[in-house]
């Protein structure tokens, strides 16, 4: 049975329809029954707009002569706290559980595998400094890319940016190598395993086969190939736009790359293997305990700073403002888009999403301004849904149990919330991080509109012909 697209589409895609699925009548309903069918406390619309508040922190304080204070992490944090004090005091007095799960299930491991991955990868040090070509920078975005699926998004991207910043350091235009990285090394280049985005992981834990992801390099190869395409085109443009004088210092500068703290690749493998092993599927009871995985990260950070040669980090001009903003920034949002997953949650049934085009959109979308994770995982129970209601047919599922899941929508799924991730700096964890080492070296990066004008240009027309050519 094949259902009609409809209308839906423009439903799934945009915050409209989360608005429309949320409409003042709807939570009315829900309240006067007093709880949804969830089991959760259904929310007011107008909590949401506390979400929307900590996106405008994050978009116009740079912009404003504040944006010195706001530089601050400390002030970061303030901030946070402050929009997200009011929606932590409702679920404290209406639905603890809510808040209790996405901070301690949620924002805890998300913090701690992002900083597990960033203090070890900033003991490895990767000196030298090529020729900034376009040929040479594309070779480190493909490295990353390559990278990404097996130690990680965040692992390749603070495996490679301060080496790639170094050798475009005489440049005067990169700022869209940055940008091109995070596309590519922050985000496409994750999909191919569960471990590479925290959206794929979820699948794992939710029963997905672990390398049922590995199906997706049928998208994940030409998307890659096309982006890097483009900015080794845009590379070479700017290049010819750089002073002689800037380019005969390039070559002056150029130094063998050379490799130290190697021993920090063996601890970030023991953090993608407590990936792994260590969660509540294991198949050990004594691997399930709670926070076992973060106390094995915590391991491996401590042996990394141990077996570290004394001074690397700080040759590699190490800080923890990088993860400290993500931290501090990421507390506010996860605090408060807690009522914009609920909502969607209870009702984002009534979407209308039932083709992999919508899926791919709807999810998508929603991730690169909601957290990816959690997006996907409610586009990946609606689906579910769709099966056990009979609205699809039972053909070709993936998963266990009640999570079984067609193939064709649980692959626009995925590449929906890994791709779209890299829409804006707040879709996926080392997008900030990225941004914030960069600026920490000098580089002047786009403001958060900035960047999605960026994004906008060069990756939704790709991403426009990736979902006709595949899903529809």
């Amino acid at each position: 049975m094949r259902i009609g697209r409809g209308p839906s589409i423009l439903l799934a895609a945009s915050f409209g329809s989360f608005l429309q699925v949320a409409s003042p009548a709807t939570v009315r309903a829900a309240e006067a029954a007093g709880e949804n069918g969830h089991g959760q406390t259904l929310p007011p619309l107008w909590l949401v707009g506390f979400f929307v508040v900590m996106l405008l922190c994050i978009a116009v304080f740079p912009l404003t002569r504040a944006h010195h204070w706001w530089e601050n992490n400390w002030n970061r944090l303030v901030v946070a706290v402050a929009v997200s004090a009011y929606p932590a005091y409702y679920y404290i007095r209406n639905d603890f559980h809510a808040l209790q799960e996405t901070m301690l299930h949620e924002y805890v491991p998300f913090i701690a595998l992002l900083g597990s991955l960033f203090l070890i990868s900033g003991g490895i040090r990767l000196t030298g400094d090529l020729r900034a070509t376009p040929m040479v920078n594309s070779l480190f975005l493909l490295t990353g890319t390559l990278l990404a699926s097996f130690i990680g998004t965040t692992g390749a991207s603070m495996l490679l940016i301060r080496a790639l910043i170094e050798t475009n350091r005489e440049r005067r235009y990169k700022v869209h190598t940055i940008i091109f990285f995070i596309f590519l090394v922050s985000n496409i280049g994750g999909c191919l395993l569960p471990i590479g985005d925290p959206p794929l992981f979820l699948g794992y834990l939710a029963g997905i086969p672990f390398f049922w992801t590995l199906n997706l390099w049928k998208l994940w190869l030409p998307t890659w190939i096309f982006v890097l395409a483009l900015y080794f085109l845009l590379d070479r443009h700017y290049l010819q736009k750089e002073p002689e004088r800037m380019r005969e210092w390039d070559v002056e500068a150029v130094r063998p790359l050379r490799l130290q703290g190697s021993i920090n690749f063996l601890w970030l493998a023991g953090v993608v293997a407590s990936v792994i092993f260590l969660n509540e599927n294991a198949a050990v009871p004594l691997f399930r305990v709670m926070y076992m995985r973060e106390g094995a990260m915590a391991l491996m950070v401590a042996l990394s700073l141990v077996t570290t040669p004394r001074g690397l980090r700080a040759a590699n001009r190490f800080t923890l403002a990088p993860i400290g903003e993500v931290a501090a920034l990421f507390l506010g949002i996860f605090t408060t888009v807690i009522p914009a997953l609920t909502l969607l949650n209870v009702r984002g049934g009534e979407l209308g999403v039932n083709t992999p085009f919508e899926f791919f959109w709807g999810t998508g979308i929603l991730s690169s301004f909601l957290d990816n994770a959690p997006t996907y995982f409610v586009f990946f129970k609606t689906a579910s849904g769709l099966v056990s209601s009979g609205a699809v047919e039972a053909v070709t599922l993936v998963g266990l149990g009640a999570d079984r899941i067609p193939e064709r929508f649980l692959t626009a799924i995925s590449v929906g919330s890994v791709f779209l991730g890299a829409m804006t700096y707040i879709g996926n964890g080392p997008n900030f991080m990225v941004k914030a080492i960069a600026e920490e070296s000098g580089v002047k990066m786009p403001t958060f509109l900035g960047y999605m004008k960026w994004s906008a240009i060069v990756l939704l027309p790709v991403f426009a012909i990736m979902s006709w050519w595949f899903f529809l």
